[in-house]
């Protein structure tokens, strides 16, 4: 973490209901990264729950029993239990299966019925502000590089650290991930994997983590600047106890 003197990041706390006005620099020989959620973070929805819900309304999984397995694992996401390999396995079956040329067609169309609605001027605002005090954007996603790739296009964030797919010799996923999970613990594994790669470690940046669910406690504890964003009730109870920023964009 750095240890020097530190600015705020952008945006009104403790309740706002948008980013503020304007930007302030950085301390002087300072590096910043502001690291996002996505899911009800950036978005007012859950880009893999959203996804699945699709594939049944196109006729690619049955309606039924998708929905409830859907609605278990996403319980489980919100209580912290989620096996993410089962879960994994589970959300990219119906495009493992139809294949590459399908599932990136059905995507498009995903991306313009449900996501690009759900893309808002406060979210875009609060990244430009970022951008604007001379910091590096990167979402940090516990969804998969297949669904937030091009959300993270559409949002004109290039850097994204998602959870990666194995991939057959064919070149198509396989359902399996590989390395380590963007999610929980793993979120700071791979923040400071993607930190090693540029030749920094956390202590070389000055740091913001946006995010709205308990499950990314971890991350948050580390960086210079947390941000409880659209919290919900267990993580807007732990930033109030703390004294961190709490920030509601939607």
């Amino acid at each position: 973490m750095n240890t020097g003197s530190r600015v705020p990041p952008p945006g009104r706390s403790q309740g706002g209901t948008a980013p503020s006005g304007g930007s302030e620099p950085h301390a002087v020989g300072s590096v910043g990264v502001a690291f996002f959620d996505l899911d009800h973070t950036l978005l007012p929805l859950d880009s893999d729950f959203a996804w699945g819900e699709y594939t049944t309304t196109i006729g690619w999984t049955d309606p039924a029993h998708f929905k409830q397995r859907n609605e278990e694992f996403f319980a489980h996401y919100r209580a912290g239990t989620l096996d993410i390999h089962d879960y994994v396995r589970f959300a990219t079956d119906a495009a493992r299966l139809k294949g590459a040329e399908a599932a990136a067609k059905a995507h498009r169309d995903f991306m313009r019925s449900v996501i690009a609605p759900a893309i808002l001027p406060k979210a875009l605002a609060l990244l430009d502000q970022h951008r604007a005090r001379g910091d590096e954007v990167v979402i940090v996603t516990a969804t998969n590089e297949f669904v937030t790739r091009p959300i993270a296009e559409a949002l004109g964030v290039a850097e994204l650290i998602a959870v990666e797919l194995e991939r057959g010799s064919d070149g198509w996923i396989t359902g399996a991930i590989k390395g380590v999970p963007s999610a929980r613990d793993g979120k700071v594994t791979r923040v400071e994997a993607w930190l090693a790669a540029r030749g920094q470690t956390l202590a070389d940046v000055e740091t913001t983590f946006y995010s709205d669910s308990l499950n990314d406690l971890a991350l948050l504890e580390r960086v210079d600047h947390p941000v409880a964003t659209n919290p919900d009730e267990k993580l807007r109870a732990i930033a109030q106890a703390r004294g961190w920023r709490i920030l509601d964009l939607f």
